[in-house]
């Protein structure tokens, strides 16, 4: 079960025909637990999961299931098909998955809070022992959860929604639910919503600051002072100048060209952003204890 930490929305590695490349996905998301990350969540939306198949989906699924780190690994379902939500959800519990990150669906305006109620609990009413973490993007969603809305799903399904990532950054400074696990979507928010009685955080980003945000998370649980916050925040915010996964898989790629593949309409930043980018990077050398952190 997801309990407090620092966790990474793991990118998916794409091969040139386009088809997902299970092995190498599960091996960089292998890696960033290695590097200290308390877990990585396969299939959100850094994770391109909107573009890959459910059949793409269900192999990982399969794979991972008897691997040594699998209590480290949560899924995203990345999917506007209701039904096909399900479906993977119940070919995941086959694999004792229960923990997943889920988006309402997409793409369609104007959702309102009956609605994405009534989402949440047709998946519920299917698979009564899911565990769910709310995932608040108003950016992909279209829609924005409120306070009054995440406080009556928790409380009308308490053993089932558990927490929820905010990367619209409207709930995690004063939504305060009992026994509810709040992750800010960036860890430039990670120290102070570890202030307010935050659990953590969930960010794209910690595929390359996996070490600054760990060292962050643990000298705030020791209570000792801060001094790796600062720079953590400046590589967030110098990712934030552009899109965050075609910035992380140009920076990636430059290390290992299994990163260079994206998925349509997706594609790497340009020569002259990508060199931007690793430029404003190497001005703020990502080393935590001599360790480069990416």
């Amino acid at each position: 079960m997801i309990k407090k930490g620092v966790y990474a929305a793991g990118l998916s590695i794409i091969n040139d025909d386009y088809t997902l490349n299970v092995e190498s996905t599960i091996s960089h998301a292998t890696s960033l637990i290695n590097k200290g990350l308390h877990g990585v969540f396969f299939f959100g939306s850094t994770g391109q999961s909107q573009l890959i198949s459910i059949t793409e989906k269900k192999s990982l699924i399969s794979k991972i299931a008897n691997h040594k780190l699998k209590n480290h690994f949560f899924l995203g379902t990345g999917n506007n098909s209701l039904s096909e939500t399900i479906d993977l959800i119940r070919y995941s519990f086959e694999y004792g998955f229960k923990d997943f990150l889920i988006m309402p669906p997409a793409y369609y305006k104007g959702n309102t809070d009956h609605g994405v109620f009534e989402f949440y609990k047709r998946i519920i009413s299917k698979v009564p022992k899911i565990k769910i973490i709310l995932y608040n993007f108003e950016k992909l969603s279209g829609y924005k959860f409120s306070p009054e809305i995440v406080t009556k799903l928790a409380e009308s399904y308490p053993d089932n929604i558990i927490g929820c990532k905010d990367s619209s950054y409207n709930l995690f400074e004063n939504l305060k639910i009992k026994n509810f696990l709040m992750f800010p979507g960036t860890e430039a928010k990670l120290l102070n919503g570890l202030e307010l009685g935050c659990a953590g955080c969930i960010s794209a980003i910690t595929n390359v600051t996996h070490s600054l945000a760990r060292k962050v998370f643990d000298d705030f649980e020791k209570q000792i002072k801060q001094t790796h916050n600062e720079k953590l925040i400046k590589v967030r915010k110098t990712f934030d100048n552009y899109n965050l996964i075609s910035a992380l898989h140009s920076y990636m790629s430059e290390k290992d060209k299994v990163f260079s593949n994206l998925l349509p309409p997706l594609v790497l930043l340009n020569n002259d952003e990508k060199n931007e980018l690793l430029n404003e990077l190497k001005k703020l050398q990502l080393k935590v204890n001599g360790e480069l952190a990416a």
